[in-house]
């Protein structure tokens, strides 16, 4: 099942490698320009005689648990439906997020913190660099069983980059508002995920697919992702809006959402269901799309019912991807998707994104009030008319979609060399190829009797 004596030898080295590499590139970079900020050092802090109860670590590290939670448990536990993958699927969601995390706080220290030669990092650069963490970690659910360990790692190495790049024109040169990320995060990452699978395209994958299905207990373990990203879901989108009010209402608004999501995924998947019967692939993953759908909206005045609305919306449309698109996805556009990240990220990113440019078009003193400035500063200062926020929203989801697919694109060239590690077609979605497995070895008469063969000796 491992392989060839020649695959087994070269895995054996280009991981480890790789790894090696990596990480001794990021520490000598992390040496020469990473610096602690001036909340976080403890000399420039108490120089500024500040009460240790203003320190930004007691109102944004909470959040950042809770994020750090959905990234490395939520998304990894998520992706363990494959029947006898769940090693890869937890294993390389730590591997990748590991990484990522280390990578982002370089790469968006040089382009939003960058001062005086160095990178200043704080709890907020930690909160940022797992969001690009769950951008990659989309990116790898459309790949996931596909692709070997060092070839997720060099896409993450790219993702990275242009997912850093993509934010900063968006954020900073465009003053597009995403707090929860519906362009940058979901979009972004399912874009690039699905481009980069249309690239790997693999015609002979039918050898593998008895191995693509799920078994009752694997689809139980990928539900404790589905709670755990469907709890932290409000700190995901509040965790670096405007402290006080803004966190109240953004976390409002995907609470409900959520909420209301999970009915219309239920609603539909029995509809749309054999024999009326509820399917659990709708229900762990589009129950969440009304966390995605209020990503780019929820810091604005959705409103509790506009929240509402948008989760069940994308719950709806969702649960129809999984039952009806994902087959066409594959047999006319040749994209292999294997977590559905089109139908929980991709569909609904979009969704959420022209929701934030309707909210946006309507933003308005009187509804704001103050607020107004935490939100849409360049419309509180008169610089930019509620019109032309709206515009500039809409002309940053093209430009994620830009980034995504030239950067899927050049992914798939990357990761289809000759040298990387790639599982051959009848052994993919097999964590044998990358794991040691228990009882791989042992021999048949050792292992546990399957129940019909105990009845059949009975």
């Amino acid at each position: 099942m491992a392989g060839s004596p020649s695959r087994a030898a070269g895995r054996r080295l280009q991981l480890p490698l790789l790894c090696l590499f990596l990480q001794g590139a990021t520490a000598v970079l992390f040496a020469v320009f990473v610096r602690y900020n001036h909340k976080t050092d403890a000399a420039l802090w108490h120089r500024g005689n500040h009460s240790n109860a203003d320190n930004e670590f007691y109102f944004r590290y909470p959040s950042f648990q809770d994020v750090h939670a959905m990234v490395f448990v939520g998304f990894g536990f998520l992706m363990v439906f494959l029947q006898r993958y769940g090693f890869s699927s937890v294993g390389f969601t730590f591997l990748l997020a590991a990484f990522a995390l280390q990578w982002s706080t370089l790469v968006q220290g040089f382009l939003h913190s960058f001062h005086s030669g160095h990178i200043h990092v704080g709890v907020e650069s930690m909160i940022n660099a797992d969001f690009c963490a769950g951008a990659v970690l989309i990116s790898f659910g459309a790949v996931l069983g596909k692709t070997g360990p060092a070839q997720l790692l060099l896409m993450a190495l790219l993702e990275v980059v242009l997912f850093g790049i993509n934010e900063f024109v968006l954020l900073h040169l465009l003053g597009v508002r995403d707090a929860g990320g519906s362009m940058t995060i979901h979009t972004f990452g399912a874009y690039f995920g699905l481009v980069l699978s249309r690239v790997l395209y693999r015609p002979q994958l039918e050898k593998s697919k008895h191995r693509q299905g799920s078994v009752y207990h694997s689809d139980l373990f990928a539900m404790i992702g589905t709670i755990f990203l469907w709890i932290f879901w409000p700190s995901f989108n509040s965790a670096l809006t405007a402290l006080g009010a803004g966190q109240h209402w953004t976390a409002l608004n995907t609470y409900y959402s959520l909420a209301a999501s999970t009915l219309g995924t239920f609603a539909l998947s029995a509809l749309v269901g054999e024999d009326g019967r509820l399917d659990m692939v709708h229900i762990q993953n589009a129950a969440l799309a009304g966390g995605v759908v209020v990503g780019t909206s929820s810091e604005m005045m959705l409103t509790p019912f506009g929240a509402l609305a948008a989760g069940f919306l994308a719950g709806t449309v969702s649960t129809l991807g999984y039952k009806f698109f994902t087959p066409i996805l594959e047999s006319k556009f040749k994209v292999q998707d294997t977590c559905g990240v089109h139908n929980l990220h991709g569909m609904p990113g979009v969704l959420g994104a022209l929701l934030g440019v309707l909210v946006a078009g309507l933003a308005t003193h009187e509804a704001y009030g103050d607020g107004l400035e935490s939100v849409f500063p360049l419309i509180a200062e008169g610089q930019r008319s509620a019109t032309s926020q709206a515009m500039l929203q809409l002309f940053g989801l093209f430009v994620t979609l830009m980034f995504a697919s030239v950067g899927g694109g050049l992914g798939g060239l990357l990761l289809k060399l000759p040298f990387l590690d790639s599982p051959p077609d009848s052994q993919c979605y097999e964590d044998q190829v990358h794991w040691q497995v228990p009882g791989e070895h042992e021999d048949e008469a050792q292992r546990p009797l399957r129940v019909e063969e105990a009845d059949t000796q009975a």
